[in-house]
C-alpha cells in the first residue's frame, strides 16, 4: 500500500496574522504613565539672600501627622480639620483681605479679618508631612490646596476677561493644547500670567518629619 504524504500547511499568511495581532495589542493595551505634582523650583542662586520677615497671620500652616490627621494652625490657633473642608478653609484664608494701607487687597472678597492674611501676595500656605503619612492622603491634601488657588484664579480670570467665556483652568488647558494657534497662545499667555501675578501660588513644603 502506497504511503500517503502529509498535507502541507500553508504558512504564507502567518506573517499577516502576526502583524494584525501586533496592531491589535498596540491599540488596545493601556500604557501607564507616571504623573507628578506640578512644581516650579526656584533658580539656583549662590548669592546670599536676605531673611524675609513673615507675619504669623499670613501663614496657613498645615501638618499631616503619622495617623494621617490634618492639623491647621492659623491666626494663633491650631485645630484638626477634614480634607473635605480644606479647600474652603484655604480659600477663606487666601481671600481674607485683612490688610490696610499699602497691604490692602482690592480684589479680595473675604471677611477682612485683621488676624488673618493681608492679601493674595502675602498669604502663604505651608505644608509639612510625617514620613509615615499615607501617599493618598498626601496627594489629596496637595490637590485641595491647588484647587483653592484655582478657584480664586478662575474667579479673577472671568472677572478680568468676561468676553472669553472661560475660566483660568480652561484657558490654561487651551493654551497647552497643540491645536491652539500661535497667535491665540500668545494672547492667552499674557492673560494667564496677569492672573498668576494677581493670585500668586505661594506654597511652601517643608521636609517631612520623622515619626517617633
Amino acid at each position: 500500500m502506497a504511503k500517503r504524504s502529509a498535507p502541507e500547511v500553508n504558512a504564507g499568511s502567518m506573517a499577516d496574522i502576526a502583524f494584525l495581532l501586533l496592531i491589535f495589542f498596540l491599540v488596545t493595551t493601556t500604557i501607564e504613565t507616571d504623573s507628578g505634582l506640578s512644581r516650579k523650583l526656584p533658580p539656583l542662586d549662590d548669592t546670599e539672600q536676605e531673611d524675609v520677615i513673615i507675619k504669623e497671620k499670613n501663614i496657613f500652616q498645615l501638618t499631616v501627622n503619622k495617623n494621617n490627621d490634618l492639623l491647621l494652625a492659623t491666626g494663633g490657633e491650631e485645630k484638626v480639620i477634614e480634607i473635605k473642608d480644606l479647600r474652603t478653609a484655604a480659600v477663606n484664608f487666601l481671600d481674607n483681605g485683612g490688610g490696610v494701607g499699602k497691604d490692602a487687597c482690592k480684589n479680595c472678597q473675604g471677611s477682612k479679618n485683621p488676624s488673618s492674611s493681608d492679601n493674595f501676595d502675602k498669604a502663604i500656605i505651608s505644608l509639612q508631612n510625617d514620613r509615615a503619612t499615607k501617599y493618598d492622603v498626601y496627594i489629596a491634601v496637595q490637590n485641595e490646596i491647588l484647587a483653592a488657588y484655582n478657584q480664586l484664579r478662575n474667579r479673577e480670570f472671568k472677572k478680568a476677561y468676561p468676553n472669553l467665556d472661560m475660566n483660568f483652568v480652561e484657558a490654561d488647558r487651551k493654551y497647552s493644547d497643540p491645536r491652539t494657534s500661535s497667535s491665540e497662545k500668545e494672547s492667552l499667555k499674557e492673560k494667564l500670567e496677569s492672573i498668576k501675578i494677581m493670585v500668586p501660588q505661594k506654597f511652601s513644603e517643608a521636609e517631612p518629619k520623622k515619626s517617633n
